[in-house]
């Protein structure tokens, strides 16, 4: 994952929001240009069109995930000696929120890919609303969670001692708000791990 610590904020912009959002758009244009040419579209075909919309997501997602897998155990090695972060609560509250936006992604797909041919009938979105809607909080929480978690490591490395969250806020709504604060949090990680690479591993304590 040192390629995600080592990338240019610019290679991770177009990642996260350049080529998605080029992706959306001309996805909406043919959309919309298929409902100009045809008076009566057929509902379930436009759905259909939208059935590539996921892998957008996918490739927003994937490459942010990835980013806080690489910040929050890439950097483990540079803690300072004494701070000993949680790393298999962040482990876990990880893979929650990634399980769930792939399920819901491939739930998606098959929706938009199939016939839709009864949505008067509202019990099976109350039923789903019903199941998604308190995981979803909870993965909201999870998320948050490692932003929060992804700031700290950041800054604790930075600093080289134990921080609270007044000294890294600043980093958390950063990585909050990625496409914009991947211009200032990964120079800052470049810069990490350029003034760490001459040194030995023994010199940094194991973090389990």
């Amino acid at each position: 994952m040192d390629i995600f610590l080592r990338a240019k904020h610019w290679q991770l912009f177009l990642l996260t929001f350049g080529i998605p959002i080029i992706f959306e758009i001309a996805l909406m244009g043919s959309l919309f240009s298929n409902i100009m040419h045809n008076p009566n579209p057929n509902p379930a075909a436009v759905l259909g069109s939208l059935k590539f919309f996921p892998l957008i997501m996918l490739l927003f997602m994937g490459t942010l995930f990835s980013w806080f897998w690489a910040v929050a155990t890439g950097l483990q090695k540079f803690m300072p000696p004494g701070v000993n972060m949680k790393l298999t609560r962040f482990k876990v509250f990880f893979f929650i929120p990634l399980v769930y936006l792939i399920l819901i992604m491939v739930g998606i797909s098959v929706v938009l890919g199939s016939n839709i041919t009864d949505i008067t009938n509202p019990a099976p979105f109350f039923i789903a609303f019903l199941i998604i809607f308190p995981l979803h909080i909870f993965s909201m929480f999870c998320i948050f969670y490692c932003l929060y978690f992804v700031a700290k490591t950041l800054k604790t490395v930075e600093l080289q001692r134990e921080t609270s969250f007044s000294d890294f806020v600043g980093e958390f709504f950063l990585a909050w708000f990625f496409p914009i604060g991947v211009w200032i949090l990964q120079p800052k990680i470049n810069k990490l791990m350029q003034q760490n690479a001459l040194k030995q591993p023994d010199d940094y304590p194991i973090q389990s």
